[in-house]
């Protein structure tokens, strides 16, 4: 954990000084009303959420440290309920969606609110958090944290958020954080701890990933960070661990680092493709899921990162997999080289393999880039690009690229018709005679949905009173 800096610290020791001062302290005080302490937040949260942006944004490694000074009662209990749900995401969670170790942290927010002189006033802002941070937390954890509190009041309100579907339903407790977590996605609070040994490695690595994916996918200052991560990457006690290998290659696809560190990269893939046991499937296994994982964000741009870090001398399956990938990212995956290459390579491995997986990824990923930042009056272009689909949808004889190409179409498609409204119009005819006619063939839609596709839906009449 890195140490607060000073100038963070003397922000906010100013905006404490300013909270004690303030007249809304005073109003607040005097008449206790949820109004006063509304005016309270107005006031002073916002200048809290400066500091913590840059922070968060800057040197994230500072970020509990910060957390941990924002529990000082003087600041009112001000910001706390943000960084409670922070908190509560924070956490490991393993696949009974419980968290894998307890969150003493959360523990820490949640008694510095519960402790708070304003908590009937904050209490308002923090049920879903203890909702989510009990349902994933032990039946042993919630019981020693409920018996602590001394204040029947404060009891009683902690113990109805025990919601009993959480608690002992793992699909409804799934659905209920991924519901949670949309509340916080263009939240920066993500921060981590770089591991000193294998055991740190091991137990802080979803943590660390999770870290990384959303620091590199969101474009922040880095800078901060990268003597952690070359500290990181040259621990040799690191090196034959698979979440290194993971690492390793999350950080060659994302960061722009110093030429001392591209040097060690380079020279721990080759002792890896060298030494470590069947590499070559473990690599493919987790470039695969890294680019089907949207937290990672892949982009070609990625690619164009990690592949001056393999030698294309060795003789082993990752040489002609960036021969591949370094032709489509130079000449451009329509490019009829391009597609020839791929063809080859794929003819050259068996379908179900797993560089033939990755090869279909990367292509996927191309169409999808595309697709989605296709504009609406750019539809000719599509048509154009659809010769391309059917290119590599013959090449891979895949199911499930194929349904994933249809659904890229449908989600333009129905964009199209949002905007195109005039069934008279040229626009509207000339998609509506394309997508029949490609659809039909490409056999994505029958006749009977491709009709439905372009019906007009009739406005249901209102119910007579």
């Amino acid at each position: 954990m890195e140490s607060l800096n000073p100038e963070f610290l003397e922000r906010l020791h100013s905006i404490k000084a300013e909270i004690q001062a303030s007249a809304e302290l005073t109003q607040y005080l005097d008449d206790e009303e949820d109004e006063s302490f509304k005016a309270l937040q107005q006031a002073y949260e916002p200048k809290i959420q400066e500091v913590y942006d840059d922070v968060a944004n800057n040197f994230p490694l500072q970020l509990i440290l910060l957390e941990q000074e924002l529990l000082d009662s003087e600041y009112e209990g001000l910001f706390l309920p943000r960084i409670l749900g922070y908190s509560v995401l924070r956490g490991d969670i393993g696949e009974d969606i419980k968290y894998v170790r307890p969150q003493n942290h959360f523990r820490a927010i949640l008694d510095a609110i519960c402790n708070s002189m304003n908590f009937d006033s904050l209490k308002n802002r923090i049920g879903q958090s203890i909702q989510i941070g009990f349902a994933l937390s032990s039946g042993i954890w919630r019981t020693n944290f409920l018996n602590d509190i001394g204040n029947k009041h404060i009891l009683e309100f902690l113990e109805s958020q025990v919601i009993d579907n959480f608690i002992r339903d793992t699909k409804h407790r799934h659905l209920g954080l991924v519901r949670y977590k949309k509340q916080f996605v263009n939240s920066n609070f993500h921060t981590t701890v770089f591991p000193e040994n294998i055991t740190d490695l091991r137990l802080g690595f979803n943590s660390l990933k999770t870290f990384i994916n959303f620091r590199s996918k969101n474009k922040y200052n880095n800078a901060n960070l990268i003597p952690y991560i070359s500290k990181f990457l040259a621990n040799d006690e690191f090196v034959n661990e698979r979440e290194y290998v993971e690492l390793l290659i999350i950080i060659s696809m994302s960061f722009e680092l110093p030429q001392s560190d591209k040097d060690l990269i380079e020279r721990r893939f080759g002792q890896l493709r060298a030494d470590y046991p069947n590499f070559e499937n473990v690599f493919f296994e987790i470039v695969t899921d890294l680019l089907t994982d949207k937290d990672f964000s892949y982009s070609p741009a990625n690619d164009g990162r990690i592949s001056p870090y393999i030698s294309k001398e060795i003789d082993d399956e990752l040489t002609p997999f960036f021969r591949l990938n370094d032709t489509i990212h130079s000449k451009g995956y329509i490019h009829e080289v391009a597609i020839e290459e791929v063809r080859q390579y794929y003819e050259q491995n068996a379908g179900v393999s797993m560089q033939n997986t990755a090869v279909r990824s990367v292509i996927m990923n191309y169409f999808a880039s595309l697709m989605d930042n296709l504009d609406t009056d750019a539809y000719k272009d599509y048509m154009d690009i659809n010769k391309t689909f059917v290119s590599y949808m013959n090449i891979f004889s895949n199911e499930q690229f194929n349904q994933d190409v249809k659904g890229l179409c449908l989600r333009y498609i129905k964009k199209l018709l949002k905007v195109y409204i005039d069934k008279r119009g040229k626009d509207y005819q000339e998609i509506k005679k394309f997508v029949k006619s490609s659809f039909s063939e490409l056999g994505f839609m029958s006749d009977k949905e491709l009709v439905e596709l372009f019906k007009t839906k009739r406005k249901k009449k209102p119910v007579a009173k």
